[in-house]
């Protein structure tokens, strides 16, 4: 199904005003006509004015207003016409029918879809709580770029650890007809397609860094990770999506990772491993920088001749060294004021 815009004059200002004048007319022929049945004269004025105020009203339904950025799909009689793009007020022939099955779909994502074709109506009774009214739908298709935020979801990552993740995605629709007609709910067939890509995309990388995972397919092991390769991450999650709604004539322009963090069942723990992996981490770097010390102060005691110490006497020094290095609290210093031997 490809789109066809239509490209109709806007009229419908001017079919309003001669649509009134006709009633105005009918109602001054509805006067005189009866005046001139009193007079025993034709009635013919007078049915022609009364049939015209019963049905004067039909092309009132052939008037359309479109605001910036909306579409109006028309079918007649179940054949796809075309659809309005251009904002303005058009007059359409009165028996087309406007389609949207996503009109009354309400998915929590942006204003714009949230609002889009409901007249709502807020009614606050005396305990404060808003309740709300919808009174009227209508089937205008929103052009606008729109945000879907889907719930948080429990995923198990590539080693099995449960994650929870959430994305924003923003989208919008740019082929009407393929919305309509090639899915059932264009809104709900995108929030599908969001969760399954973003399952089959976290499946793919582990949390952190992990050794020996390959999460690009090509067989060797990378770097990547959810937490430190977001950016690449959610590129991949859009090109998944895109490949699945291009059917239903929507564009994915972004993806987003709105929240990512462990599950709540497994969130301590790893919190104990990236606290252990810290302090490993800067213990290693303190005994690093101990070492080089050590190795520092030997090497300019013997470069100079301070003082000759032998092998007992080095490794005791090295050892007193590298406690006072690598200590977690300040060493108390013991001042030998006897012989070194």
């Amino acid at each position: 199904m490809k789109e066809k815009v239509l490209n109709n004059k806007k009229n419908g200002m001017l079919v309003l005003v001669v649509t009134i004048l006709l009633y105005a007319v009918a109602v001054v022929g509805t006067v005189f006509g009866g005046m001139m049945m009193d007079n025993d004269q034709s009635p013919v004025l007078f049915i022609v004015a009364v049939v015209w105020l019963c049905i004067g009203w039909f092309p009132f339904l052939g008037l359309k207003v479109l605001k910036p950025q909306e579409a109006l799909l028309l079918t007649l009689f179940g054949n796809y016409v075309g659809t309005l793009k251009e904002p303005g007020f058009y007059y359409v022939n009165p028996f087309c029918v406007s389609v949207n099955p996503a009109a009354k779909t309400r998915l929590s994502q942006s204003g714009d879809v949230q609002d889009e074709g409901s007249s709502k109506q807020f009614i606050i009774p005396a305990n404060g709580i808003n309740i709300e009214s919808k009174n009227s739908v209508n089937n205008k298709i929103s052009l606008k770029i729109m945000t879907l935020n889907n719930n948080r979801q429990k995923i198990n990552d590539c080693l099995g650890n449960p994650i929870e993740i959430g994305i924003a995605v923003t989208w919008r629709v740019v082929d009407t007809a393929c919305a309509v007609f090639n899915v059932d709910n264009y809104k709900e067939y995108l929030s599908l397609q969001c969760d399954s890509a973003l399952r089959n995309i976290v499946r793919l990388y582990p949390y952190d860094v992990a050794p020996n995972v390959d999460t690009t397919g090509d067989g060797i092991a990378d770097d990547g990770s959810l937490r430190g390769s977001s950016e690449l991450v959610a590129k991949r999650i859009k090109d998944e999506i895109q490949s699945k709604v291009t059917i239903a004539g929507l564009e994915v322009v972004e993806a987003r990772i709105t929240y990512l963090a462990y599950a709540p069942e497994i969130a301590a723990v790893m919190l104990q491993r990236q606290q252990a992996s810290a302090i490993i981490d800067a213990r290693k770097m303190i005994v690093d920088g101990a070492v080089g010390m050590v190795e520092m102060a030997l090497d300019r005691l013997n470069k100079n001749n301070v003082v000759e110490l032998d092998d007992e006497r080095k490794a005791a020094m090295v050892s007193n060294l590298l406690v006072v290095l690598c200590g977690n609290h300040d060493a108390q210093p013991i001042v030998n004021s006897g012989s070194l031997y």
